[in-house]
């Protein structure tokens, strides 16, 4: 049923992943004008043809050439698992060199929103998150995670209109992959989202953070913050030990001065761990003035200690930080009856 990328032939040269100015370099290196190229990245990336023999624009020379030298996808789709509760679903892949990723696609309307990872596991080991059980294996390629979208994308009815860097991994820890990943994503050529419809995400490595706001990129940047003070965030976000919470919050701070756009902080609610109203009169003095959004998340159970909060207390939370002067959402996580909600996403194997 589904797309399974061609053999290895003579090595593992990935096509899928290059930019366009690498896939016009390669052309001329097999003496094929620059154009060719061209058409070769409006084949991968804007018709998504899924073998080198269909890629009818390109001389049968050239095609046997890539189909000698190259392999066109990174992965391969393992399993898709549909939820009985909500419209979305979850998809198992496997990378060439053996290792297992989730990718996680929810319907809502006319929006339709790819949840990529970026790495295999991570190493940041959030208490409260079960892809930190898997470890940290290795980080992704763009072309890895670009394939995650070209598979699904070709396998559904529907076109993807929002990515979200929020799978499995950190991905401003493999940060030059991710934007590689998200220019390819939104190349006018190629995929075509605007820079508004791709959102990453980040725990809090502040060095990219400012890296990223020098940069000038326009994607969303959206932060887990998930607590509201420093004691609290280096229990539940080991992380924190190096990356503060008062540096981050001045970090997002030199992310909004140099793109006048706002963050978001993500705000996982766990029951009697941050969602009390102390905790919200809390969050409300951490950010203080600060140009942003607030997103809601209501803790996804996994096998640990964390519980999510009572309907009654959520609400109560919401209000509490309502009338405040950053914007506030709550995010009401899909699937998890198959455990692709927030935070969910991990494989656990012996």
């Amino acid at each position: 049923l589904y797309y399974m990328p061609e053999k290895i032939k003579r090595n593992n040269i990935q096509i899928i992943g290059m930019n366009l100015s690498e896939l016009e370099d390669l052309s001329e290196k097999f003496d094929q004008s620059r154009f060719r190229g061209r058409q070769l990245f409006n084949s991968v990336y804007k018709q998504k043809i899924n073998d080198f023999d269909n890629m009818k624009t390109l001389p049968t020379s050239f095609r046997d050439i890539l189909l000698e030298k190259y392999v066109l996808h990174p992965l391969s789709l393992v399993k898709k698992t549909g939820s009985d509760l909500e419209s979305t679903e979850k998809y198992l892949f496997q990378l060439s060199t053996g290792e297992k990723i989730e990718s996680v696609l929810m319907y809502e309307d006319k929006r339709v929103t790819l949840c990529v990872s970026t790495q295999v596991g991570c190493a940041v080991d959030c208490k409260f998150c079960a892809t930190a059980k898997m470890g940290f294996s290795k980080n992704l390629t763009a072309g890895e995670i670009i394939d995650q979208y070209l598979i699904i994308s070709n396998s559904i009815n529907k076109r993807i209109t929002n990515i979200v860097f929020m799978g499995m991994g950190e991905p401003f820890l493999n940060y030059k992959q991710v934007i590689n990943a998200a220019k390819l994503f939104n190349n006018r050529s190629g995929i075509n989202l605007s820079s508004q419809r791709i959102t990453i995400s980040t725990v809090g490595i502040i060095p990219k953070i400012k890296q990223y706001s020098e940069e000038g990129h326009k994607y969303k940047l959206a932060i887990s913050l998930n607590s509201n003070h420093q004691s609290q965030r280096v229990q539940i976000m080991p992380i924190s030990k190096i990356h503060s919470i008062n540096d981050l919050i001045k970090s997002v701070w030199y992310y909004h001065k140099k793109s006048k756009r706002l963050a978001t902080f993500e705000y996982v609610l766990m029951e009697n761990v941050n969602d009390s109203s102390s905790d919200a009169e809390r969050l409300i003095n951490l950010i203080g003035d600060l140009p942003c959004k607030i997103n809601l998340i209501p803790y996804n159970e996994i096998d640990g200690p964390f519980k999510r909060p009572s309907d009654e207390r959520i609400k109560r939370f919401v209000k509490a930080i309502k009338n405040t002067n950053f914007i506030v959402t709550v995010r009401w996580s899909k699937g998890t009856d198959i455990n692709s909600g927030c935070g969910q996403l991990a494989i656990l194997e012996s």
